[in-house]
């Protein structure tokens, strides 16, 4: 389940958008390409929201969300965003960028994901997006479990057509931080 916090924050970001607020999705934007929290231009919309110990997420996920506002919703997460993307007529290269952020550390994952919404963004098939499902994956990235890894994985390779439900991912994610803390 997503907590309140996290819809609240993007319920923000989504008035932003829909009040065609140019001048702070701009600054939103400027945290792109810089490590996360680091864009001061970025604070007044992103601190008000962000618990101490989640700000990180919480500015990577305002940038990324900046650069491609209009983004479908999506019920799931990251790993039903990419299967989205692949085709048949795909060469395998959506796969290895997929593959590529589920290897990525938690240094490496601000550049990724930027790379990631970007070829969203630029697709032709207007890739959705769940931003609560990824702020919130966010914040158990680096568990040694890799428990999120494991869930966009399954949503990703998962052989059914059915798209993957938010439930799904939650009861997987729950499941295996439960049994980790077991």
């Amino acid at each position: 389940m997503i907590p309140d916090s996290i819809t609240q924050f993007v319920e923000h970001l989504r008035e932003l958008r829909d009040r065609k607020d140019r001048a702070a999705l701009a600054a939103l934007r400027r945290g792109l390409g810089k490590p996360p929290g680091t864009a001061v231009e970025m604070y007044r919309y992103v601190i008000p929201f962000a618990p101490e110990r989640r700000q990180t997420s919480y500015f990577l996920v305002a940038a990324l969300f900046a650069s491609y506002p209009n983004a479908p919703a999506l019920d799931g997460n990251l790993g039903v965003s990419f299967r989205h993307l692949t085709n048949k007529d795909d060469s395998g290269g959506s796969e290895r960028r997929f593959v590529a952020l589920l290897r990525a550390d938690s240094d490496a994952l601000p550049t990724h994901l930027r790379h990631v919404i970007a070829l969203f963004q630029s697709s032709s098939r207007q890739i959705p997006v769940s931003w609560e499902q990824l702020l919130h994956d966010l914040g158990s990235w680096d568990h040694p479990n890799r428990f999120v890894q494991r869930a966009w994985a399954r949503a990703f390779w998962e052989t059914s057509s059915a798209p993957a439900t938010p439930e799904d991912a939650s009861a997987s994610i729950t499941h295996a931080h439960h049994a980790e803390e077991a």
